[in-house]
């Protein structure tokens, strides 16, 4: 299974406050995103360089009665805004490893698209190992996107098994800005380039 970095999720606990939060730091608008029935949440997105983008992520209170759980762990989610999720994007989700979860058949509008989420909504080693997603016969979400002029620099993953991570990685995902790092908690921390600087979230 071959991995390529598809998208970085900030996690809020409303849409409005993480979008507010990440336009502060980036220095640019994000764009309405849309509704993800499936799991009562919704989003805003940006555009960047290289064929990724960002996401803003929040429950979404206009959704109809949630019992969740919800993915990305939005349940347990609380604090300010933060990057939260790494997603990666597979030629092959139906190998995807157990700790991944089971890869779950989703559209909106004609985006089409699998993406593997635990029984529980968690993130698969505490988001040390990344979320995966399978795009359909569709065009990738960020071609649709206009160019913000921000680009991804680098991402760090933050994790106790930091160095286990790194190897199991470096069989899929060839992408040097991403590193691993030992810490006794799990943690993503990216750094981008944008219109007014560097930025590190």
């Amino acid at each position: 299974m071959k991995l390529r970095l598809d998208h970085l999720a900030i996690c809020a606990t409303d849409l409005t406050s993480g979008t507010a939060w990440a336009q502060k730091h980036l220095g640019v608008p994000l764009l309405p995103g849309g509704q993800h029935v499936r799991f009562g949440t919704h989003n805003t997105l940006l555009g960047l360089a290289d064929g990724i983008y960002l996401e803003v992520i929040a429950p979404d209170p206009e959704a109809a009665p949630f019992a969740g759980p919800r993915w990305f762990d939005l349940d347990r989610f609380s604090g300010p805004p933060r990057l939260g999720n790494w997603i990666c994007a597979s030629d092959d989700i139906a190998a995807a490893p157990a700790k991944a979860g089971t890869p779950i058949a989703l559209t909106r509008g004609d985006l089409a698209w699998q993406i593997a989420v635990p029984e529980d909504g968690s993130l698969p080693d505490d988001g040390g190992y990344p979320t995966l997603i399978e795009w359909g016969d569709c065009a990738h979400p960020a071609t649709r996107l206009p160019n913000s002029g921000v680009s991804l620099c680098s991402l760090e993953v933050y994790h106790p098994q930091a160095n286990a991570l790194g190897a199991e990685m470096a069989a899929s995902l060839l992408d040097p800005r991403v590193t691993f790092h030992a810490s006794t908690s799990a943690a993503l921390h990216a750094t981008f380039d944008t219109p007014s600087g560097r930025c590190r979230l």
